[in-house]
């Protein structure tokens, strides 16, 4: 990784970009799993996978400045879909803790190299466009980050196009007058997900953004609300952090990231400094969509299209006919659709899923059935 935070220049020059490559995606079984989860996979059909595009979308802010967090069983994956990384950018966990260990270990690595870092942390599995746009709204949150005496904890909040029940939402407080970030705003609070109803009502005021998890902070900031809030989590990554660089890595990793607590970073961290004042909001015209189950592949335009039936996988042999919906296929087995709507159809060597759009959100259902039966060959 290549620091310039020391040196005089644009607040740029202080920027690293971190990518937090977990989860495994269980509304998208049976192609995502746990071995090849859905950050490994091109779910757009433009020849890119999810964290590929993420790296490239990132690479003209970042200028080679990253820090990518993964399980340990997806480092030689990781490794082969990104081969700019430098061994020493890949941190890697041995098993899940949740996103406030992730980018608290982060954001505690990149304060020991450099205690003037901003770290903009940005999910491998999303999906977002035009490129241009977004880096447009990741530039105003990081000048909105260096701004003040203490900088701020920047989210980027996407312009919600309709009522969604999925997500949570940030309500957007008075206008900041940062330089370089017109469009930056306070953050009064953040809300968890809603009815239908309180949906709705958040559209129609214009006050509220869906909460992408996407943050831009000054690690010392970071750290400093990390600490105050979570302070086992803090200690436990302050010494891991500490060997980081050193022979003594593996040790200790190994000793203490078992012990550490599973916990968000939304709780950890952006909430509590939200109350405290700290934290600022960009909205984000772009536009993005997390690919939350099979239903959201439908609203991704690039893949190829076969009458009203979406198709993805190499290769695919889908005959259609007054059909509709979705297929993924990764068999070269023929699939033929007649009569049939707003069907998802997932095609695997080992496993066959057959559902609709509209309950597409309990497949997750169909993996812990499979787990607690013990049919984890699968998973």
């Amino acid at each position: 990784m290549k620091l310039s935070s020391a040196e005089p220049g644009s607040v740029l020059d202080r920027f690293v970009a971190v990518i937090p490559a977990g989860g495994v995606g269980t509304r998208l079984w049976p192609l995502s799993r746990a071995a090849a989860p859905k950050f490994l996979h091109d779910l757009t059909g433009s020849g890119s996978t999810l964290i590929r595009a993420t790296y490239d979308r990132l690479a003209p802010l970042a200028n080679g400045r990253f820090l990518v967090v993964t399980g340990l069983a997806h480092e030689a994956a990781v490794c082969r879909q990104i081969p700019e990384l430098d061994p020493s950018d890949v941190v890697l966990e041995s098993e899940p803790k949740d996103s406030g260990a992730a980018i608290g270990l982060a954001a505690a690595i990149l304060h020991r190299r450099s205690p003037d870092i901003i770290m903009g942390s940005f999910a491998a599995d999303q999906v977002i466009s035009p490129d241009d746009v977004f880096r447009a709204a990741v530039r105003e949150a990081v000048y909105t980050a260096a701004s003040g005496e203490r900088g701020k904890i920047v989210t980027i909040g996407i312009e919600p196009t309709h009522p969604s029940t999925g997500f949570g939402y940030i309500r957007g407080g008075e206008a900041l007058d940062v330089e370089g970030a017109p469009s930056a705003r306070a953050v009064a609070e953040f809300v968890e997900k809603p009815s239908r109803e309180v949906a709705e009502k958040y559209l129609a005021s214009g006050e509220y953004l869906w909460n992408a998890g996407m943050f831009v902070a000054p690690v010392k900031l970071m750290l400093e609300h990390l600490a105050a809030n979570q302070p086992v989590l803090y200690e436990g990554l302050t010494e891991i952090a500490a060997a980081w660089d050193t022979p003594d890595r593996d040790e200790v990793t190994a000793r203490v990231w078992p012990t550490l607590p599973k916990i968000a970073i939304d709780y950890a961290v952006a909430e509590p400094a939200a109350a405290a004042g700290d934290v600022a909001v960009v909205p984000g015209t772009f536009r993005w969509d997390d690919v939350g189950d099979f239903a959201a592949i439908g609203r991704l335009n690039s893949a190829r299209e076969v009458d009203a039936v979406t198709v993805l996988g190499e290769g695919a042999r889908v005959f259609t006919e007054d059909a509709s919906g979705i297929v993924v296929s990764d068999t070269k087995r023929v699939i033929a659709l007649i009569g049939i709507e707003d069907v998802v159809i997932v095609d695997t060597p080992d496993a066959l899923l057959v559902t609709t759009k509209e309950h597409a959100q309990k497949v997750k259902n169909a993996v812990a059935g499979l787990k607690a039966s013990g049919d984890t060959d699968v998973l």
